[in-house]
């Protein structure tokens, strides 16, 4: 039996039976003249090392693959914006408080790219739902000053009932650090969320 293009695949058996190089391929749509669509896509995973790699890449460093031009650039940007929309979607019918793993994706969508760090909040109603998601600072690649003052001020405008904080390590580094007064928080806001 020959094997199957990534469209037929995904049509015959489903998303889930396609491999990172076949889904690639598909929104890539066209190869180049001596590399088909499928040995474009095997190039940008060795290059990459991952599809999120490839997601969060910046124009010039998808520019440095031949074949990947403004039109491959555009559609790349453009799913990557599409996954983020649909967390925020999900985001905002769910319970975050019974769904912490929807709260995570969203985060993960929106703080993951970044370049430097950034603090953001999730204000809540008084049923879970996100009133608001907000970026609320922004640092530098290994710390952010993050202002409680402005956190609660934006709380009381929203009339919150709940707030999640959450920051990103563009550094890679995961632990905590002296950056963020948590300490000085009310003991009910210092609960970790169960991701």
């Amino acid at each position: 039996m020959t094997e199957l293009a990534p469209r037929e695949k995904l049509t015959l058996l489903g998303a889930e039976a396609l491999s990172d190089a076949e889904l690639l391929a598909i929104f890539l749509r066209t190869g180049t003249r001596g590399n088909s669509v499928m040995g474009l896509a095997r190039l940008m995973l060795n290059e990459f090392g991952s599809l999120y790699r490839i997601m969060t890449a910046s124009k010039e460093e998808l520019g440095q693959i031949k074949g990947v031009g403004s039109a491959k650039m555009t559609q790349l940007h453009a799913i990557a914006e599409l996954g983020r929309r649909f967390f925020a979607s999900q985001l905002a019918r769910e319970n975050v408080m019974e769904n912490p793993q929807v709260t995570r994706h969203y985060l993960q969508s929106v703080l993951a790219h970044q370049e430097r760090e950034i603090f953001m909040a999730l204000f809540l109603d008084n049923q879970h739902r996100v009133l608001q998601a907000q970026k609320m600072f922004s640092g530098s690649i290994a710390s952010v000053e993050v202002h409680p003052r402005e956190i609660v001020r934006e709380a009381l405008k929203l009339n919150a009932a709940a707030v999640i904080l959450a920051r990103n390590h563009p550094s890679g580094m995961a632990e905590p650090n002296r950056a963020v007064p948590i300490a000085r928080l009310p003991a009910r806001w210092r609960r970790p969320a169960r991701c």
